[in-house]
């Protein structure tokens, strides 16, 4: 009996051989070639040619990118003099996060000496690479302080308004300032 088991052990292991050697041996066809000029297709499509992407002719682009007429600019997504003067405009404010390729700009809540029973915190938005009017966006957040608790409350938009002008007009300052020492 215990030959028997032995002769069927061998013979699933040399089976499982076979099987396996089997599946390495080579086809009867010919070996692939590298394409030659003569190897083109009559249909003038050219295999070295890049093939089409499902995303179109520049491809899909993550993180920004390189935009056509941009070559030799800075890795920045955004407008670097609006990067510049949005953080000295808030820099009496605890930062909590700072994004220069995503041009987004969060402070922490902070209290004027002068009302300490109020609070603020901006958020600043940079959205364009041209220095333009709409290419900055401040959101401001007020709380007020009733009893030991923080209570949110309404915002002045004019505020809001005002440190976007203070921004801008330090970004143009500063590109001023730039092209004179240019020239």
């Amino acid at each position: 009996m215990q030959n028997y088991s032995i002769s069927c052990v061998r013979f699933v292991f040399i089976a499982l051989i076979c099987v396996t050697l089997s599946a390495c041996g080579s086809t009867l066809e010919s070996e692939a070639k590298y394409p030659t000029g003569a190897d083109r297709s009559s249909t003038g499509d050219d295999i070295y040619a890049k093939p089409d992407s499902v995303f179109g002719g520049d491809g899909i682009s993550l993180f920004g990118g390189d935009k056509k007429g941009e070559a030799g600019t800075t890795g920045m997504t955004v407008n670097s003099y609006l990067w510049r003067a949005s953080l000295d405009t808030v820099s009496f404010m605890p930062l909590a996060s700072a994004d220069p390729f995503g041009g987004v700009i969060l402070t922490d809540w902070y209290e004027p000496p002068q009302s300490p029973n109020e609070r603020f915190k901006m958020n600043v938005f940079i959205l364009d690479r041209e220095l333009r009017s709409d290419a900055v966006k401040v959101k401001l957040f007020r709380q007020v302080k009733k009893g030991s608790t923080w209570r949110d409350s309404q915002a002045s938009e004019e505020t809001a308004l005002k440190l976007e002008e203070t921004i801008l007009t330090r970004a143009r300052q500063a590109r001023v300032a730039q092209m004179g020492t240019a020239n």
